[in-house]
């Protein structure tokens, strides 16, 4: 018997006692146009709506070059592609798989690259031939977690890809270009799936809630229950409907046809966090990170960075307040602050939640441990000062540009010295305008590495200042 993505035996047992079967699976979609989500993959002519069979015959989306006139293979030379599914666990793979299953008139087999090996590959290949020689029936392949397959198992599907034995819908949470072999790659369809956006889980659970195979308007959700229902799925759809069915069992257990803050809270043993993304809390939360890192206590810089994290924040707008506190409190204090804080910016963009939280973690505690100076953020604020109050005077001379034709007329650039000729590369020279000239805008701290850059800014004051602010070009 050929492996299929759900047995006979459970699809038995849930036709017979739907209630029995999870939430979850009660409320898959039957067809893609029940599908949450991934939009941008379910246009008309899509691959996904293609190889369902969609515009196959009749009036459908494709015309008739592309349904083949009635040849044994449907798509005929533009018939559909095999595609990669690439996107995080929870956000629709196994399901547009399932969609497929149930509405393809295709032979459909699944396997997992977790289980499956090249003799299975092989025998779903074999079998593939025999259905499309013997009766014109073409085969789905569906493949999970294809990035955990060899080079040399990836190698196998390559025949059966090429030449349409198989139409492959391979998913991966990984990035194909680095987990996948290019041949094969470079002849299939690479369909990335977006992350499930707030409206589209809240529109699946407001399905769920009302729809006879879910929970057919046994109870209510109301509005601050269902944003911390929200928070919790973190954008998995199942983990939303699973947390919905064990708070629609606590309350109706308890006799109410509401699910209550509380009665949520108490079945999936997660407490709400009081926090507005576009309110107060929003800023005093993340004010209360940011001063906790600048006071330098560690464990309150934790507490606050996981509070954001529990309430849903963007990721990405905690990566950019810990990139500013590193110039900002921080700075030359410890010149590595900033750099780990921009590597964090691009980790936490790349692999987002939830494993985003650990190297979010990783540089609030480098920053809340690093040695700390404003050295540089008073500096520039000071400069800017003088130059909003007109203290902004004329270039000298000897620094203004003198590449171009007639420069050198005006004076540009003459008595300019090159520090590169001269010992130690500093020419005493004057560089600032005479308005500002001698002013002190950076005054670094001894804390931390900044103690090495406070006894270079010193020596290198005195030197520039050996004709006593005097320009010494001749």
């Amino acid at each position: 018997m050929e492996p299929d993505l759900f047995t006979a035996a459970a699809e038995d047992r849930q036709e017979k006692d739907p209630a029995g079967s999870p939430l979850a699976v009660r409320m898959r979609p039957r067809t893609l146009d029940e599908v949450v989500g991934q939009q941008h993959l379910l246009k008309p002519g899509s691959p996904l709506r293609r190889l369902v069979g969609e515009g196959e015959s009749g009036g459908g989306s494709e015309g008739p070059s592309a349904r083949g006139g009635g040849g044994r293979r449907a798509g005929g030379p533009a018939g559909p592609s095999s595609v990669f599914l690439w996107g995080p666990p929870g956000i629709g793979k196994t399901t547009l798989a399932y969609v497929v299953s149930q509405a393809t008139n295709k032979r459909f087999v699944e396997l997992s690259a977790i289980t499956a090996g090249v003799k299975e590959v092989r025998a779903v290949i074999d079998g593939a031939r025999r259905a499309s020689g013997g009766y014109g029936k073409e085969t789905v392949l569906f493949l999970d977690e294809i990035h955990r397959f060899s080079k040399a198992q990836q190698d196998s599907l390559l025949p059966a890809v090429e030449n349409r034995w198989v139409t492959l819908i391979a998913a991966t949470t990984e990035n194909p270009y680095f987990s996948v072999i290019s041949p094969l790659l470079s002849r299939s369809l690479l369909l990335t799936l977006e992350p499930l956006t707030d409206d589209d889980l809240r529109g699946l659970l407001r399905r769920a809630l009302t729809d006879a195979r879910g929970l057919a308007g046994a109870v209510t959700l109301p509005e601050d229950t269902e944003g911390h229902l929200l928070r919790i799925a973190g954008g998995d759809a199942r983990r939303a409907l699973t947390a919905l069915e064990a708070g629609a069992g606590s309350a109706l257990a308890k006799g109410e046809k509401e699910i209550t803050l509380q009665t949520l809270e108490e079945s999936v043993d997660r407490a709400a966090v009081k926090y507005d993304r576009d309110g107060d809390q929003h800023y005093d939360v993340a004010s209360a990170l940011i001063k906790s890192i600048r006071g330098s206590d560690v464990d309150a810089a934790l507490h606050y960075l996981a509070r954001m994290i529990e309430a849903g924040e963007d990721p990405r707008f905690i990566a950019r307040r810990l990139m500013i506190s590193a110039s900002e409190d921080i700075g030359l204090a410890d010149p590595t602050a900033l750099p780990t804080a921009v590597a964090a910016a691009q980790a936490v963009a790349m692999i987002g939640f939830p494993e985003a939280r650990i190297t979010l973690s990783q540089a609030t505690i480098a920053l809340a441990l690093a040695p700390k100076s404003n050295a540089a953020y008073m500096a520039i604020d000071a400069a800017l000062a003088d130059v909003r109050a007109g203290q902004a005077g004329a270039v000298p001379l000897h620094l203004r540009d003198s590449h171009y034709k007639g420069a050198q007329k005006l004076g540009h650039g003459q008595g300019y010295q090159y520090p590169h000729d001269l010992p130690g590369g500093i020419a005493a020279q004057q560089y600032a305008p005479d308005e500002v000239h001698g002013k002190r805008y950076y005054e670094p701290t001894r804390h931390g590495a900044e103690a090495r850059y406070a006894d270079v800014v010193e020596r290198v004051r005195t030197r520039l200042r050996a004709d006593s602010g005097e320009n010494t070009a001749e």
